[in-house]
């Protein structure tokens, strides 16, 4: 959701909105409270003809009211903001989203909401020897979630290659889903319910990890067969049941090591999410205000650091910029979304060039710009069809007859770039035909100019866009 906000400058359809209020899938708890509030913010910034940066903000702020109120953590809703909408820490942004943040955690309790807390009063503690433990733990859950997130686009391509209808994804996935649900009912849990039974169920080992695993392939069929949907707390759920997994198989090989259940649950919760969704300090205040418990948010800390450090190298993508990145968009961050989105080359062009006829000779053509004039020409028709640019030096080189078509000497006749490319598409049209400035037409089909765009001045601003936001921001 966050990233698709981003994209959009913060708007959001109606449709969208309702689609993702009434969507089903094994994740049916954060994710749609979050783009609900976000949607909602977004119709309201739109309502009332908010700037960009304004939307943005406010976008950021129906997102961190709607986790907030979700887990009774202020400081949980606020980062989450940061951390996945805006992508960056701003002092401007504190005021607006943790405002939006207290209002909506007071409205839940005005309402009669019951706060999810966590009660860890009986375990015995965090201690430094648990927390190599810890990082091991933050270790394995970053594996776990890059496999996750690849396994994404593996289940796209094996709905794809049924050959059915793409209406019928959606029957075919819910009828999968619900076969695993006969032999595990508690892969369609989602919501605090579904993270209870994560902490505190006395299961085996083999039955936590078998209901990790079976909620991992009912979340990535719910999504590969196009349910509306996130990782949200299906990677909370399943992070909780890999840490008391491992604890377990701590406690079965080195007795005497004592892990904690609760403790660990707490910080494979985070830590998977950390390498899934991509905010190590959403969750780390996450459970700060779910147990109140200093000692164990340092540990959670710790291996979500681990886990999302883990992710970030070894794979570079969270859920969210993985999914972009499988639309062939080059976005690492919520931050980077904005930019690859806002910059397109009807921005970037200049709508003035000079222009030449294609039929002029190389003398009337040197009579027309002389050198100092200009640095290129563009040439076109009778009706302004683009056929190619002309470097004015190398028309007024020695040796060349003055009758020669000025045609002959045309550039990137056949590249050329079109108004609603992005910058990204931009510089690669650039990169493959080593061109330092090209046509842009109205399209391939009419090919009639509307101006020109040069490599430096494109890559010029945006390095400024980029300086400018980052100013902005501090």
């Amino acid at each position: 959701m966050t990233m698709t906000v981003s994209g959009r400058s913060g708007r959001q359809t109606k449709r969208s909105i309702k689609l993702r209020a009434s969507a089903r899938s094994p994740d049916k708890g954060g994710a749609s409270k979050t783009k609900i509030g976000a949607g909602l913010a977004s119709r309201m910034g739109a309502w009332m003809r908010l700037r960009r940066e304004d939307l943005r903000i406010i976008v950021a702020s129906g997102a961190a009211g709607a986790i907030a109120a979700a887990f009774n953590g202020p400081l949980t809703g606020a980062f989450y903001a940061f951390e996945l909408v805006l992508a960056q820490y701003a002092i401007g942004y504190v005021a607006p989203i943790m405002t939006a943040s207290i209002v909506a955690t007071i409205a839940m309790h005005a309402l009669g909401g019951a706060p999810f807390t966590v009660s860890i009063n009986a375990t015995r503690g965090v201690s430094a020897g648990d927390f190599p433990w810890f990082m091991l733990l933050g270790a394995v859950c970053a594996g776990i979630g890059i496999l996750w997130m690849r396994a994404l686009p593996l289940a796209e391509r094996l709905f794809t290659a049924t050959k059915a209808p793409r209406m019928t994804h959606p029957i075919m996935g819910g009828l999968l889903v619900g076969a695993i649900a006969m032999v595990s009912p508690q892969v369609l849990s989602g919501g605090h319910g579904a993270l209870e039974l994560g902490l505190f169920a006395e299961l085996s080992i083999v039955a936590v990890l078998t209901l990790a695993a079976l909620k991992i392939i009912a979340s990535t069929i719910s999504l590969g067969a196009g349910f509306r949907g996130g990782l949200f707390f299906s990677s909370l759920l399943v992070g909780a049941l890999l840490g008391r997994a491992v604890a377990m198989g701590i406690a079965a090989l080195w007795p005497e090591a004592a892990p904690d259940l609760t403790a660990f649950s707490l910080v494979g919760m985070g830590a998977l999410a950390a390498a899934v969704i991509g905010t190590p300090l959403t969750m780390s205040f996450l459970v700060l205000e779910t147990t109140s418990d200093y000692a164990l948010t340092g540990a959670v800390l710790a291996a979500s650091i681990t886990s999302n450090l883990i992710a970030r190298e070894t794979f570079g993508y969270s859920f969210s910029t993985w999914r972009f990145h499988l639309r062939g968009e080059t976005v690492r961050s919520a931050h980077d979304v904005g930019w690859v989105r806002e910059f397109t080359v009807d921005r970037l062009m200049r709508t003035d060039p000079a222009t030449a006829s294609k039929d002029l000779s190389v003398g009337d053509f040197q009579a027309a710009f002389p050198l100092g004039a200009r640095q290129r020409v563009a040439l076109v028709d009778g009706e302004n069809r683009f056929y190619g640019i002309v470097v004015v030096a190398e028309a007024h080189t020695e040796g060349l007859i003055d009758a020669t078509p000025v045609l002959t000497l045309a550039q990137s006749s056949a590249a050329v770039l079109l108004p609603h490319m992005t910058i990204k598409d931009a510089m690669h049209v650039f990169d493959e035909t080593e061109s330092d400035t090209l046509g842009v037409v109205d399209g391939r089909d009419t090919f009639k100019l509307l101006g020109t765009l040069k490599e430096s001045y494109a890559t010029r601003r945006y390095a400024e866009e980029m300086e400018k936001a980052q100013n902005l921001a501090l």
